[in-house]
């Protein structure tokens, strides 16, 4: 107990002795030798950085609907930001602009399958836990599950790819889940 005490005692003689020898010698705080965290140039340097829109890997399968429908909004889009005069509205609108750019341009517009087989465009009726639903297999940007249109990269879709009407196909680790009714190309999308 004396000694750490003891220790203490040295210590302390020593900071006092240490800044008594230092007096009139503190170093002078200047502009230059300020810390970056102290200055601040500006707002803009605190905001969040904007990424852009992130891009589905993976092909980028449409039906023909879903490449007019790509067209048509990034024509809305382009209209928009010619008649935009807030800058912070147009930036957000041009990097929606640069999303359906790509899409558009990566598009690979799918026929429907003609064997009668699952693919995008398909409209599908199936079974599953008992329940008798009907789905359109379509592109990821014009995917629109509360009016029936699933994304062929849905688990769902993915599933059933391939098979045919009359079939059985397994979904979520279970044989026969899926009880494949009717499958048919969908007029609508692909047209």
């Amino acid at each position: 107990m004396r000694r750490s005490g003891y220790a203490g005692a040295e210590i302390s003689r020593h900071l006092v002795a240490t800044f008594v020898g230092q007096r009139g010698r503190l170093p002078r705080f200047e502009r230059e030798t300020m810390s970056v965290a102290f200055r601040r140039e500006s707002d803009d340097e605190h905001k969040e950085p904007e990424f852009e829109l992130p891009i589905a890997v993976g092909p980028n399968r449409v039906t023909p609907r879903g490449l007019r429908l790509l067209g048509e909004e990034v024509a809305r889009l382009e209209t928009e930001i010619a008649a935009s005069a807030d800058e912070d509205a147009r930036k957000k609108l041009q990097r929606r602009l640069r999303y359906f750019h790509t899409r558009q341009s990566t598009a690979e517009v799918q026929a429907a399958p003609a064997d009668g087989s699952v693919g995008v465009g398909s409209r599908v009726t199936y079974r599953l836990n008992g329940t008798e639903r009907t789905i359109t297999i379509v592109g990821g940007d014009e995917a629109d599950p509360t009016r029936g249109f699933i994304a062929f990269s849905a688990p769902l879709a993915r599933a059933m790819m391939g098979a045919e009407a009359r079939e059985s196909v397994e979904y979520q680790d279970r044989e026969d889940a899926i009880e494949l009714l009717a499958v048919e190309a969908d007029a609508e999308v692909m047209a």
